[in-house]
């Protein structure tokens, strides 16, 4: 089975892998796409996300129409300059 992770490498860069769960173990290493440089895997919080469409839960359907607002503003100031 194959799960996503995501690695960080000493120089800083980010990336997601797709590996496989019998490989991971605690000193898993991978090679930074960017430098080439060794990148360990990094503890990543899970998203959890409700669904706003649904109606069951009101308050996260106010904050994704907040959000998308805010969001549809940016890229537009962004396109305009």
């Amino acid at each position: 089975m194959l799960i996503i992770f995501d690695f960080q490498c000493e120089q800083g860069h980010v990336h997601e892998a797709m590996v496989n769960r019998e490989k991971v173990t605690e000193g898993y290493r991978r090679d930074c796409p960017e430098c080439g440089g060794s990148s360990s895997k990094m503890i990543s919080p899970v998203k959890s996300v409700l669904d706003p469409i649904s109606g069951s839960y009101p308050g996260a359907t106010m904050k994704w129409a907040k959000d998308r607002q805010a969001k549809i503003k940016h890229e537009r100031k962004v396109a305009e300059s």
